[in-house]
């Protein structure tokens, strides 16, 4: 039998903090690649806007549809096993890039590096959340996605100083791999805690896959990222080709992260007190004002600035719902509850880069930045009308 951390009330025990460790490598990973990827094309490949969205939409579907299984997965299977099998198939992947030489084959392996990065994330999450004491749960998931925060707030600033310096993506590919391998290898000697497997069932359940009472959430999940998934992968040509700030985005990516970390931070206390719904609503208030501000202020002033809002107001938003997500799910289902929050903020996050490039090829970046906005603010309306009340009412704790 497996064993398990002595002390059940220990937040940051080793398993945990392994994880943790190992999810910031990875995020860090892809994050240096992610922010600069709009230029790498534009630049290598001549490729315009609606090329773009559609190259890195790709990705996002493919995560997507990875993610729908993914938590069936880790909850039928040993979480220990997929866990690594997908890690260290996204790690492979980084090496395509190095020897795509057309946008074709450059597209398709971002296309399908989307599957193991996809099927990594939910494993990490669910084990991230098997490692917590139940007592601590809330909270160490509020702390958990600091390791998302912190590697978004560093490595936008080095990829930009690693390639002005270079004026090489190839470093910053074989850079990105070699982090991401030493974040799989941390993973080998985390110990997880025995536990009840899903039996098999005959009939065909969408349950399996998705988790049917989190419906709402999840289509609110979808509006929110699409607006987020707008802003993030085109703030560095935006801000380059409207504003004139060349290598800005590294400042934006700073500051949105650090709205993010002292969000986590400062929410920690309220879901540690269970407030759940109360951090949500203060998350997607406060974040939606950022994406507003965003959108109507074209200056340095309001680009740096809605960034920072916007960090902060997602660090409250996320974590809440993936409480609520958990807390509508058996313990059972931890991995399709998981998935779930996944699969909908994928999904949100691609339609996101696809449609945005698409408007701001035809009406420009503002128009882009507001139909996200807009979206914003119908999952908010979603939210009160609806999904507050649906939680306090279905919640199993």
């Amino acid at each position: 039998m497996n064993k398990v951390t002595k002390n059940p009330e220990v937040l940051w025990n080793s398993n945990y903090t392994k994880i943790w460790i190992a999810t910031f490598m990875m995020y860090f990973a892809f994050m240096l690649l992610a922010p600069l990827l709009p230029i790498y094309l534009s630049d290598n490949f001549g490729a315009d806007k609606k090329v773009i969205g559609m190259v890195l939409s790709g990705y996002a579907l493919f995560a997507l549809i990875t993610r729908s299984f993914s938590g069936y997965m880790v909850d039928r299977f040993p979480r220990k096993a997929f866990l690594m099998a997908s890690t260290i198939v996204c790690v492979t992947f980084f090496a395509g890039y190095l020897v795509a030489g057309s946008l074709v084959l450059f597209a398709i392996v971002r296309t399908l590096h989307g599957s193991p990065y996809g099927a990594s994330t939910v494993s990490l999450s669910t084990v991230a959340v098997d490692a917590l004491p139940s007592s601590r749960r809330a909270e160490g998931i509020g702390y958990y996605g600091l390791s998302i925060n912190i590697a978004s707030a560093i490595s936008p600033t080095v990829a930009i100083w690693i390639y002005n310096a270079t004026d090489n993506f190839n470093v910053l590919f074989v850079l990105s791999m070699a982090i991401a391998l030493a974040g799989s290898l941390i993973l080998i000697p985390v110990r997880l805690k025995s536990r009840e497997i899903i039996p098999e069932k005959k009939a065909f359940s969408l349950d399996r896959f998705f988790l049917v009472k989190g419906w709402s959430l999840a289509l609110e999940m979808v509006l929110f990222s699409i607006a987020y998934g707008v802003v993030c992968t085109y703030v560095a040509i935006y801000g380059r080709e409207e504003l004139g700030i060349e290598g800005g985005s590294a400042l934006f990516f700073l500051f949105l992260s650090s709205g993010l970390i002292i969000s986590r931070l400062s929410g920690a206390r309220n879901l540690k007190k269970g407030l759940i719904t109360r951090n949500a609503v203060e998350g997607i208030i406060v974040e939606c004002l950022g994406f507003i501000l965003f959108a109507l202020i074209k200056n340095e002033i309001g680009y740096y600035c809605a960034a920072l809002i916007i960090g902060y107001g997602h660090g409250h938003m996320y974590p809440a719902y993936q409480n609520m997500f958990i807390d509508l799910a058996p313990n059972t289902q931890r991995g399709t509850a998981n998935s779930s929050i996944m699969t909908s903020w994928d999904t949100g996050n691609g339609l996101g880069i696809l449609f945005g490039g698409i408007i701001a090829g035809q009406f420009g970046y503002t128009a882009a930045f507001l139909c996200g906005a807009v979206c914003y603010i119908a999952g908010i309306a979603g939210f009160f009308l609806y999904s507050r009340g649906h939680f306090e009412k279905n919640k199993l704790r």
